[in-house]
């Protein structure tokens, strides 16, 4: 009994920093697009579980951002999160 709910509450916890990952990534995206890179990672700081980590790429006309973190009451287990925005006209390459 105690084993099923020790599972569910790591299952909460794994959801919940998933969900955190897809916003920080969505709003890193966002704010990257805009030529705003500062912002973007204070974003993924603020908005992501914490220890979650973050990449910006920039590829043609789009900023992918790339957010991972790890899922606090099960070690070894890691979330991550995609998201891409298309750079705005007139920001920086």
């Amino acid at each position: 009994m105690i084993t099923v709910l020790v599972l569910s509450v790591g299952a909460v916890v794994g959801v919940t920093a998933h969900v955190r990952c897809v916003d920080a990534a969505r709003e890193a995206a966002r704010l990257a697009a805009r030529g705003d890179d500062g912002r973007a990672s204070r974003a993924v700081a603020e908005v992501g579980p914490p220890g979650a980590s973050s990449t910006v790429s920039r590829e043609g006309e789009t900023v992918t951002v790339r957010v991972r973190a790890p899922v606090a009451l099960l070690p070894g287990l890691t979330v991550s999160a995609v998201a891409v925005a298309a750079v705005e006209p007139g920001t920086g390459p």
